[in-house]
């Protein structure tokens, strides 16, 4: 049901106080990583799928755990590994002795069943059991022996990856990639944040994180989120930033030698939802271009490819889609 402008008002004002405490609380364990918490948030607000990408140590697994514990959802961990498999992953039929010496098969549901998946070292895997988590979240089904099975709600998957320049690792695959609403890069923590990370986790006390939310709530927060007006101003910004990173819509010669493929209508989607997202997160009623600015690098980064050329010539990403955002949000 459509909300009103008084009702929109107040369901904002409300899950402003709500979020605040959600925030609160994942601060008493994750420590100097507000970006971070507030990308992960933002990506579950949206209903997407959020990539943590970052070297080991650097506290991804437990920050999944601690957002799982917060929202109330009924998480489930897999620690992908080079021999997992498929079904280790979705579950499968087994072929049982029913009494009277009947045989029936009986499918044994896998970890993929559950609110939130955490997809440890997503990247360690083979590319053929990546590939199971395709269908699982796009649809939020999977399909196992001709019948259709449907996962819990909401559905989510927050999936860790090491740099694909370390040993023993598989890179995503594209397809895979634009599954996720945004890729969330984790960096080292300042001295002041891993100071008291040290004197923290090293003492005889553990700190316990409370609920604040549940999973009902949580999906009443994502249809808020698309109830949230956006203005024709940052409409035209999402368009002209995605399509200016195409290769073959935009207008600037030196990009289309630089980007060998760029962002597809995900990438316009994942900014108009992270875009109302991150506005909720900060109190506001409608997203900003300040909010596609800031959002551009993690939605679209997973998203675009360089040339051999511009590789070759030592250019980045990250200065790609800072020349995007200044000529077509920023300008």
């Amino acid at each position: 049901m459509a909300l009103d402008e008084t009702q929109l008002i107040d369901a904002v004002d409300h899950a402003i106080d709500q979020l605040a405490q959600v925030k609160a609380e994942i601060g008493k364990v994750i420590y100097g990583q507000e970006e971070v918490v507030a990308l992960s948030l933002t990506t579950l607000l949206a209903g997407g799928h959020g990539l943590l990408v970052g070297m080991p140590g650097l506290a991804k697994t437990r920050l999944v755990e601690t957002l799982a514990a917060v929202i109330g959802m009924a998480q489930k961990r897999v620690q992908f590994t080079p021999d997992l498999m498929p079904a280790d992953i979705l579950g499968s039929e087994v072929l049982e002795e029913a009494e009277g010496g009947r045989r029936q098969f009986r499918f044994i549901e896998g970890p993929i069943f559950c609110q939130l998946l955490m997809a440890d070292e997503i990247n360690r895997a083979s590319p053929r059991t990546q590939a199971a988590l395709l269908q699982a979240m796009q649809e939020k089904r999977v399909t196992i022996a001709g019948a259709d099975r449907i996962l819990p709600h909401p559905f989510h998957v927050l999936a860790t990856q090491n740099p694909v320049e370390q040993e023993g690792t598989y890179p995503l695959p594209e397809a895979q990639l634009d599954r996720f609403l945004v890729e969330i890069d984790i960096a080292y923590p300042d001295i002041e944040a891993e100071r008291r990370m040290m004197v923290a986790t090293t003492g005889t006390q553990t700190v316990e994180v409370a609920p604040m939310l549940d999973p009902d709530e949580l999906e009443r927060l994502q249809r808020l989120v698309r109830s949230i007006p956006v203005g024709e101003q940052v409409v035209d910004a999402i368009l002209r930033l995605v399509r200016a990173g195409r290769p073959e819509s935009s207008d600037d010669p030196a990009l289309k030698e630089q980007i060998a493929w760029g962002p597809g209508p995900r990438a316009s989607q994942a900014l108009m939802l992270t875009a109302r997202a991150r506005a909720l997160l900060d109190g506001r009623l409608a997203p900003s271009l300040e909010d596609v600015e800031a959002l551009a690098y993690p939605v679209l980064k997973h998203r675009m490819a360089l040339t051999f050329g511009a590789r070759a010539d030592g250019v980045t990403l990250a200065e790609v889609i800072g020349t995007l955002v200044r000529r077509t949000v920023a300008a």
